[in-house]
Order: structure tokens, then C-alpha cells, then sequence
């Protein structure tokens, strides 16, 4: 924990997680409109971008119209937003919606953004220089025995193998001058959260059909032409926001001609295992209580949910 914030929120919140797909921001608009006191704070790494709508999910103008949203919209597609930018805006979010005697649904898959606020985490900054000069370096196995060397309580917290972790940690290690670890527990330590965390438990046959049906919805919505704006941006679109799940795939057909239908399918596929990677990650957190939504009916699922606010 940083320890250097003097807002911590109240218990009176509610986060509603779960994988893409899963009617979270359907189940927290019902939620919201059946109370007066309710507003809803994005936890989601995409839907901050400005103009990236559509391939998003992004709530639409007219469900924004019905209850009050936050932390949509709050950057450009050029810009990289980061978890520390998301703790902080989120922080004053919630400030400001307690001082309005409100509450506040937080709704999302992005889980390491909601326990950045949950954990109150100790975010280290980016070193881009230090990045470069390790990720050009080929020997994983290498940069894991550099790690144990300089910080070897963060070597003991991941495989030897997971590249991407290993280089975060070397990162921070150098580029601040102090251990990665010594940031604090790291993302498997789950401490109490302020408030109730409530997880939608879906089948996974039912999440993947989710995923095409949704695909082809966007699609028919205007997906490409969407992309194709961003793309004649003259400030171009950003490193985070050209990975977008779908974003990417049609950027491939805008720029190189690969037939958009194959591109659609490698979409569906990076989505449905960016899907279960979500399940396996809010799995690891004991304080979800779950909620299943394959079998019931919607109004019993908002009904549950709502279980989880705290008056």
C-alpha cells in the first residue's frame, strides 16, 4: 500500500466484475435506474479512449443519458493511459461522488485497474529507456538470473519463464533505483477491500457465443468505418489503444488489405482467450462473491447483485 493518500472509499460502493460479455453494464444500468443515489465509474482500459465506441462496447449516449458515468472518454487514442493515471482518477471520482451522498457501481474486466483502488497499490513509474534495453535482449532465462540477483524476493513471485512480468520487474528494479518488491505484496496478495466486490459467473460455450454474436453486432454498426477514423487521425493512435481487442485485427485489414473475414476470426479468437484469462484472474480473488447469470433470469441476477450494496 502507498500509504500517502489521505481519501480511502467507504463501503458503501459496489464493484461488479466478470469476464467481456458477461452483462456486467447491462445488470449495473438496471441497478443504477431502480435508485436515485447511484452512479457508475468505468473499470475498463479501453473505454477511456475518446472515439473508440463501438469496437468498446462503450455505453451508448442515450444509457449515459439515463444514470450518470465516469471515466469514459477521459483520453485520446494517442495518449497511453496508465494503471496509476486510472488509480487516481478513479480516487477522486469516488471522493466526489461520497461528498454528493451518492454511491457508486464500479463496472469492468479490467482487473488489475479495479485492485489498483481495492489494494490501494504502490504503482511504480515507466522507464520506456530501460524497457527497450531489456526487451532487446532475447534470453529469458538471462533477465530471470539478473532478477535474482538484484531482487530476489520478486523472482520467488513469478515463473522463470513469464517474460513479460520479468522484464516489468527488471524495469522498475533499475529504473527507480530500488526492488520491485519493495513496492509493496504484488497483485497475488488480495487485502480487505473497502467494498463489496460481486463476480458474474458465466459458462464459457455461452461467453464464446457472446463473443461472435457481439462481433458481428459491431461490425454491422459500423466497426470499420470506426477504426478507419482513428486511422486518419493526424496524431495517429497510440501503442495501448492499437491493441485493442478487434481495434488491432481491423487495423491489419486497413493497412496491410488482409481480408477483413480473416481478420474478424482472429478477433473472435484473441477475445474469447482475453476471456478466459479474465475468469482465471478475478478466480484468484477470495473476496468475489459470485453471482451466476447462465440459467437465471435477468431481473433475479440484478436483483442478487443489488444484494451486494451496502446501505
Amino acid at each position: 500500500m502507498s500509504g500517502n493518500r489521505v481519501f480511502r472509499p467507504s463501503g458503501r460502493h459496489l464493484a461488479i466484475v466478470g469476464p467481456t460479455t458477461s452483462g456486467k453494464s447491462a445488470i449495473a444500468l438496471a441497478i443504477a435506474e431502480s435508485r436515485n443515489d447511484i452512479e457508475i465509474v468505468t473499470v475498463d482500459s479501453m473505454q477511456v479512449y475518446r472515439g473508440m465506441d463501438i469496437g468498446t462496447a462503450k455505453p451508448t449516449a442515450e444509457e449515459q443519458s439515463r444514470v450518470r458515468h465516469h471515466l469514459l472518454d477521459v483520453c485520446d487514442p494517442h495518449d497511453d493511459y496508465t494503471v496509476s493515471r486510472f488509480q487516481a482518477d478513479c480516487l477522486a471520482v469516488l471522493e466526489s461522488i461520497e461528498g454528493r451522498g451518492h454511491r457508486a457501481l464500479l463496472v469492468g474486466g479490467t482487473g488489475l485497474y479495479l485492485q489498483s483502488v481495492t489494494d490501494d497499490l504502490d504503482i511504480p513509474g515507466q522507464f520506456p529507456e530501460v524497457r527497450v534495453e531489456l526487451e532487446a535482449q532475447p534470453d529469458t532465462a538471462g533477465l530471470f538470473d539478473r532478477l535474482f540477483v538484484l531482487d530476489p524476493l520478486a523472482s520467488t513471485r513469478m515463473e522463470p519463464t513469464n517474460r513479460r512480468r520479468i522484464v516489468r520487474a527488471l524495469e522498475v528494479t533499475i529504473g527507480a533505483g530500488r526492488p520491485f518488491s519493495s513496492f509493496g505484496p504484488g497483485i497475488d496478495v488480495h487485502l480487505q477491500s473497502p467494498f463489496p466486490i460481486v463476480g458474474l459467473s458465466v459458462d464459457r460455450s455461452t461467453l464464446d457465443a457472446g463473443i461472435k454474436v457481439r462481433y458481428q453486432q459491431q461490425l454491422a454498426d459500423g466497426f470499420v468505418a470506426e477504426v478507419s477514423r482513428l486511422l486518419a487521425n493526424p496524431n495517429g493512435i497510440g501503442r495501448a489503444a492499437r491493441q485493442a481487442l478487434g481495434y488491432a485485427e481491423i487495423l491489419v485489414h486497413l493497412e496491410t488489405g488482409r481480408p477483413l473475414n480473416e481478420m474478424i476470426t482472429e478477433a473472435n479468437t484473441r477475445t474469447r482467450r482475453f476471456a478466459r484469462r479474465q475468469q482465471r484472474w478475478f478466480a484468484r480473488d477470495p473476496r468475489i462473491t459470485w453471482i451466476g447469470v447462465d440459467k437465471n433470469d435477468f431481473n433475479k441476477v440484478v436483483n442478487e447483485v443489488a444484494c451486494g450494496l451496502v446501505d
